[in-house]
């Protein structure tokens, strides 16, 4: 049996394809000796299994001497074939393709070199290997710098360490605005970190506010500033208070800013509760 094309049957498809997928995809070849297309699909897969080195594997599979697996993954017509990645079906087709048909169906399932190192830099940074993470990422970067996931993810793990400047040209060359999500949420903190450059620090601000603790503007940019340093909970004590203080415009504004509040602190949801709550009373 080779590594890259194999026969499987009902009693070993679950560690031929299920398991095996969650290490790299598996492409199923649903076949039977007297379909016609079968026979002619058979070696273009076979060709392609090599020449792709490793990048997928192909399993075989004879719905005749199988049909328990063929009815499970609801093979009606042949030749069916199905990629598997991470035990599911990902994509398949029905019929004899042209090899140009099948190598189409192949580079939409493997992989580019900046996705697989993408992928094992998330690795990475799933085992707490920082350094290694982002170096893998960036070189990921240079091999696709179109990569809408990969400057996604180098971008976020530079918020993190409140590296904004960079995090923002990032995402400047990323098309689109999607309202929410994590491209939606990286944005919304670069946005509240810039808008924070301009007013003094969070000390200055306190100070002021000591001095005069009925000024909502001083108030305003005390949270604005708590904000940009994503000190979230601090920031929406200034913005309740101006809530229940004021009746006119600064409340609106402090309201529209505590729910930009709790977009950024959705990593902290039981804060983000409390606070929702607190807003509700004071509306009411």
């Amino acid at each position: 049996m080779s590594d890259l094309s194999f026969d499987t049957i009902t009693s070993t498809f679950e560690r031929d394809v299920i398991e095996a997928s969650k290490s790299r995809p598996i492409v199923v070849d649903f076949w039977a000796s007297w379909c016609g297309p079968c026979r002619a699909l058979k070696p273009i897969l076979e060709k392609l299994a090599k020449e792709y080195g490793g990048k997928f594997a192909l399993a075989k599979l004879d719905t005749d001497a199988n049909p328990e697996i063929a009815a499970r993954y609801g093979v009606r017509g042949i030749p069916n074939v199905k990629a598997f990645v991470d035990g599911d079906v990902v994509n398949e087709f029905v019929g004899a393709l042209p090899e140009s048909g099948v190598r189409a169906f192949l580079d939409a399932l493997v992989p580019s070199p900046g996705e697989a190192l993408r992928r094992e830099a998330m690795k990475a940074l799933a085992a707490g290997d920082f350094d290694a993470a982002e170096a893998g990422l960036r070189k990921a970067l240079e091999l696709d710098p179109a990569s809408v996931a990969i400057r996604t993810d180098l971008a976020e793990m530079l918020v993190e360490r409140r590296d904004f400047p960079e995090a923002e040209d990032l995402l400047g060359a990323v098309p689109g605005d999607e309202p929410e999500g994590r491209l939606a949420r990286l944005r919304a903190q670069i946005d509240a970190w810039r808008a924070g450059q301009g007013l003094p620090s969070a000390d200055e601000l306190r100070r002021q506010l000591a001095e005069e603790p009925e000024d909502l503007t001083v108030r305003m940019q005390l949270a604005e500033r708590l904000i940009a340093d994503a000190q979230h909970a601090r920031a929406m004590d200034q913005l309740l208070e101006i809530v229940r203080r004021d009746r006119g415009a600064m409340r609106e504004q402090a309201r529209q800013a505590l729910v930009r509040v709790f977009s950024l602190a959705s990593g902290e949801p039981e804060v983000v509760r409390e606070y929702r709550r607190r807003l509700a009373s004071l509306l009411n």
